[in-house]
């Protein structure tokens, strides 16, 4: 060693590393307010000028008697940045401590540690939680339904799950077969990917007459001139208890068929009576009609075909006729058949159904970019009621993504890293607090100048904050959210109207 001076290291020491740039020097400071998501503040501007987040937190039923207890403020905090960061598990909120600006800026005195926001919603009566919930989710979807017609997606899909939870029952699993699971049932605002609501059940409720409890449920809430003007599902959702209760609701309904034997020989009838139409990509389509047995009456049925490219092996899965169909050589088909009570052509309603196909996208990235895949409770209650947060915050996001970019939804893989992740330090002299951001995406100039912009709009916003409500404010954020979708949505059929009783 030497006559080397022998330095003792501690946390705000200097440390020189050699690497191929040379020598660097590396210094710790504990102290320093930077965050991770240093674009959070305008997201965190948007729920203060639309008035979302003050309504959420008033009349939340969280309530705590201990004196001890952590802040309510600070535990929905948590939660919300929790989720924004794209976490799924209770254990990961404690990153959420690495912010030292962000929790500030929400009104937050402290993070809350992972225990408490685990067991925030234990003692709080599900139904009292779930309808605070329901209560902001049509908030922040409500002023979107009364922009232009619109369609309501329904589907369910499946949570798997690795311990011993309640509602964890092996049923239908398509990915992991034999692995116990919840079912997600979940209805969607078509185009805008909005959620408008969840509902959490045990693994073998995953059938089209559980999703129909929440659907009604969630329709009969709304005002008649807010309904959509038809709903939109897939083989699960055609039984007659959901078409009979569209019937009586005079409600137009979109949904598949099963092919079991029955259908199968509605399509041997089509083939040979051969009168097929284009239906558009790539399919022909026939009508004609229907009445399975224990349905009430005979309803407008779509056989649709398309041919099979490539070797492909027919299974019991698939459609398996007694016969092939030749045009312009050997083919083979695959068959799809679709019931409704929509008036439109052939074609229309054909395309409508292909168009249900982004519902699946908007389950993809709830389940693996947000927190529905995740944040699992040995207890079904606290399951039901972070599934509907999520959705909210979700909802939340996709508004405020939307004003940045009007042209196209941003999933969340895409849009964190370009509008949230970035380097933010937090500097304050002479009573100005400055948030100095670095980012190094490649389209950083381009977001930068419509976070500026979007400033500007919130200003205007706020001045007018006085004279509207909350429903006002969302309203206005989402005419300016959505104004190039709704320029470009296609006309859809005109809702059946009450017959008149003069």
């Amino acid at each position: 060693m030497g006559e080397q001076d022998i330095q003792v290291f501690d946390s705000s020491s200097r440390v020189a590393v050699d690497t191929f740039a040379g020598r660097i020097h590396i210094e710790w400071d504990h102290n320093a307010a930077v965050t991770p998501m240093g674009q959070l503040p305008f997201f965190i501007e948007f729920m203060k000028a639309s008035g979302l987040y003050d309504s959420f937190l008033a009349d939340c039923p969280l309530c705590y008697t201990s004196p001890n207890a952590p802040n309510i403020k600070d535990v929905l905090g948590t939660i919300i940045l929790s989720i924004l960061a794209g976490h799924k598990r209770y254990s990961h909120v404690t990153t959420i401590r690495t912010d030292q600006v962000n929790p500030e800026l929400l009104g937050m005195v402290a993070v809350a540690s992972e225990d408490s926001v685990r067991r925030a919603f234990t003692l709080v009566d599900e139904k009292a939680a779930t309808d605070w919930l329901d209560r902001h989710l049509a908030q922040s979807t409500r002023p979107v339904l009364g922009l232009a017609p619109w369609i309501l997606d329904t589907d369910n899909t499946v949570k798997p799950l690795y311990g011993k939870q309640e509602g964890a029952v092996v049923s239908y699993n398509p990915k992991k077969p034999g692995r116990p699971s919840h079912s997600y049932h979940s209805y969607f605002m078509a185009n805008t990917r909005m959620a408008l609501g969840v509902e959490v059940e045990a693994g073998d409720k995953h059938t089209g007459k559980h999703v129909a409890v929440g659907l009604w449920k969630y329709l009969d809430s709304l005002p008649r001139e807010l309904w959509p003007v038809f709903i939109r599902g897939d083989v699960s959702f055609g039984s007659e208890s959901i078409m009979y209760e569209a019937e009586e609701r005079q409600l137009h309904y979109l949904t598949k068929l099963r092919l079991t034997s029955n259908v199968k020989k509605l399509i041997e009838r089509v083939i040979a009576k051969g009168d097929w139409v284009d239906a558009g990509q790539g399919f022909r389509g026939a009508e004609t009609t229907l009445r399975l047995t224990g349905w009430s009456k005979s309803r407008r049925v779509i056989v649709l075909k398309r041919p099979i490219r490539g070797e492909v092996l027919l299974t019991d899965g698939q459609l398996n006729l007694a016969f092939i169909e030749t045009e312009n050589g050997i083919k083979k088909y695959d068959y799809q058949v679709l019931v409704t009570s929509l008036p439109d052509e052939l074609l229309a309603v054909a395309q409508h159904y292909r168009d249900r196909g982004d519902c699946e996208n908007c389950f993809d990235e709830l389940k693996n970019q947000w927190g529905w895949g995740g944040f699992t409770t040995k207890d079904l209650h606290r399951c039901r009621i972070i599934s509907r947060l999520v959705a909210l915050v979700y909802n939340w996001w996709s508004l405020y993504a939307r004003l940045l970019n009007p042209d196209k939804h941003h999933e969340a893989t895409t849009s964190r890293p370009l509008m949230l992740q970035s380097v933010g330090r937090k500097t304050t002299h002479a009573g100005q607090t400055t948030v100095t951001v670095t980012s190094t995406h490649a389209k950083v100039t381009v977001v930068q100048a419509a976070m500026q912009e979007l400033t500007r709009f919130f200003k205007e916003l706020t001045r007018a904050a006085e004279q509207l409500g909350v429903a006002g404010r969302v309203s206005l954020i989402a005419q300016r959210a959505f104004r190039k979708l709704l320029a470009s949505l296609p006309p859809l059929p005109t809702p059946k109207l009450l017959p008149s009783t003069g």
